[in-house]
């Protein structure tokens, strides 16, 4: 009987494996994946209870409040330099790294998770929760959002140095014309979306991931409806904002902003780049 002659792979035949394995795992996620990843997600989210929805929603308003707050930290420390807006920018981050690596709903996000569903399964009972979803959500930002800007106004947490950079903070946001503020909230809105589309290979680089493209959505000066209502709230409390200004100057028009950037640029463009992947599978 012949002898058993074992094979040991050389260092090339590994060095080669190795590069295989890496190769595959970086090409492990195909667009038609992470479709699929965030429309899972999606569908769990429209199946959660409206009391959970409620509570997350609330959370996630209240938290969203740290990029409020962080932004005017910095201001209210650094000096009065060309460069400082491009660091103090890096505080409205936090807020957004808090809610978002704490899986809180946050409607912004919900413009792309829960219409991939619908996209894969239309119907009218898909829209329908949708909408219910969004209602719920965004209402309940807000109300977190007032919850925060309460504790601002209303109690001596707040520093006189940083209140002051708030309010100031507050006012620039606010204080665009309904128009301007619905064209920059568009890029937010498609930002956001990107930051869900690229989050699931993201794996440890996440926390980066968040933190730089929502420090471009403050470098940029674009408006986001949910840390925006933070601002709002802020002066509408003080009672230096009227009430149909901050409804139809501000909320209204960087709403639809973010809508029509998170859902009808972004989520669109992503469906169609997986479209015939998903309905040939």
């Amino acid at each position: 009987m012949a002898p058993l002659i074992r094979h040991h792979p050389s260092e090339k035949e590994y060095e080669d494996a190795a590069e295989e394995k890496s190769v595959h795992e970086a090409a492990a996620l195909s667009p038609r994946m992470i479709y699929e990843v965030i429309r899972r997600d999606g569908e769990e989210e429209l199946a959660r209870t409206k009391r959970s929805l409620i509570w997350s929603g609330i959370a996630a308003g209240m938290l969203i409040s740290l990029s409020v707050l962080g932004e005017a930290i910095f201001r209210a420390h650094l000096p009065d330099a060309s460069w400082r807006p491009l660091l103090e920018n890096l505080g409205y981050s936090l807020g957004f790294l808090a809610v978002i690596m704490g899986r809180m709903q946050l409607f912004t996000e919900n413009t792309i998770t829960t219409v991939l569903p619908i996209m894969h399964q239309r119907s009218v009972h898909s829209l329908f929760c949708m909408a219910r979803l969004w209602t719920i959500v965004l209402t309940a930002n807000v109300i977190g959002a007032f919850a925060a800007a309460s504790l601002f106004v209303f109690t001596p947490a707040i520093p006189g140095e940083t209140m002051a950079a708030i309010l100031a903070l507050s006012e620039h946001a606010t204080g665009m014309p309904a128009s301007e503020s619905f064209w920059r909230a568009i890029p937010a809105g498609v930002i956001v979306a990107l930051i869900v589309w690229m989050l699931p290979q993201a794996d440890e680089a996440a926390f980066f991931l968040i933190l730089t493209f929502t420090w471009l959505i403050a470098a940029g000066d674009f408006t986001h409806i949910v840390a925006g209502s933070v601002e709002m709230a802020v002066l509408l409390l003080r009672g230096e904002l009227a009430g149909m200004q901050a409804i139809f100057g501000f909320f209204v028009p960087v709403l639809a902003g973010n809508i029509i950037g998170g859902t009808i640029i972004f989520t669109l463009v992503a469906w169609g780049q997986v479209r015939d992947d998903v309905e040939e599978g």
